[in-house]
């Protein structure tokens, strides 16, 4: 998602020229009576050695950009793109990049009392991750679209957009948090749980993996040979740790780079199909309306007739 993974890539670029240890920042996009939603990119990478910290409110944070090693009640479990991070109030946790640098999430941060109020019952996730998933792909895509509006804006109007009233033209955060709220308890509970502990090696190949779907397109046999694996081996590893086989987390990535560009500029349908990677026009509305129910044409339309895409240590604590 080059205008989600382009502002990690400087943090990035800056670390490598200060020589500075990585570190995790923060930037408040709204907030209101209970919630808050912050912008936080992360530089940490394999050099820095990862610490315990706590969750100090219910958080449910989507990566934008980037993956890393997330470790609470369980195992560790790779987080890539699109993936949901789910935290309860107190609750110990530990956030590690052995295998690659950075990474840039959505929080989403709730009040224990006002994260009751949405789903009727106490801020316990049964999951402490979730796979980037058709079910919640409207919602991602929502939130990197107002993620791409916010800042692309001049830090005054940033500021401005930050409390609970919105413009015109401001993406509705407080409702978009809401809903997130609910999906991510009812997907939790939902979700299959994979005690599978996969090794160091299988991780760090699916990381590189992941990182090379990031940046460009490369078929299975490609990164199968990259990790040095049977494409079979290959095709278990990747979707046995991230919930999804490689052509789903590249068909969703690019989905989603599709809707917001829908959301936030006036290209043409055909101009973002081909730009997102596909070749055919009709198998890109097909593709897209699997994933997001409607087709990209009355995507946009719904948008444009409403507010916007309807859509510590800062880290995700």
């Amino acid at each position: 998602m080059a205008k989600i993974a382009v502002e990690l890539e400087r943090a990035l670029h800056a670390r490598r020229i200060t020589g500075e240890p990585g570190c995790a920042t923060g930037t408040t996009l709204a907030e209101g009576d209970g919630w808050r939603v912050t912008d936080v990119i992360c530089t940490s990478g394999p050099d820095d050695r990862p610490f315990e910290e706590r969750h100090s409110s219910a958080s449910i944070s989507i990566v934008a950009a980037g993956s890393f090693e997330y470790r609470s009640h369980s195992p560790a479990d790779l987080l890539t793109p699109g993936s949901f991070l789910l935290g309860t109030p107190d609750q110990l946790y530990q956030c590690a990049h052995h295998h690659a640098s950075g990474d840039r999430c959505i929080a989403f941060q709730f009040a224990p009392e006002f994260f009751e109020t949405i789903v009727e019952s106490p801020p316990r996730f049964r999951a402490q991750r979730l796979p980037p998933l058709r079910e919640a792909a409207p919602l991602v895509a929502r939130a990197f679209a107002g993620l791409a509006m916010e800042r692309g804006r001049p830090a005054r109007s940033r500021r401005a957009s930050r409390s609970a009233t919105i413009g015109a033209h401001d993406p509705p955060w407080e409702e978009l948090a809401l809903e997130i709220a609910a999906k991510a308890i009812h997907l939790a509970n939902d979700i299959n749980l994979d005690h599978h502990h996969p090794p160091p090696t299988a991780v760090a190949r699916v990381t590189q993996a992941v990182r090379t779907l990031e940046e460009s397109p490369a078929s299975l046999r490609e990164l199968a040979n990259h990790a040095r694996l049977s494409p079979y081996h290959f095709l278990r590893t990747f979707t046995r740790i991230t919930g999804v086989t490689p052509h789903q987390f590249a068909l969703r990535m690019r989905l989603r780079d599709a809707a917001v560009r829908l959301a936030t500029d006036d290209a043409r349908v055909i101009d973002v199909a081909f730009d997102s990677g596909f070749g055919d026009v009709s198998n890109f509305n097909r593709a897209f309306r699997a994933e997001f129910g409607v087709s990209p044409r009355a995507y946009r339309n719904v948008l444009t007739t409403t507010a916007g895409p309807t859509s510590s240590r800062a880290r995700r604590a």
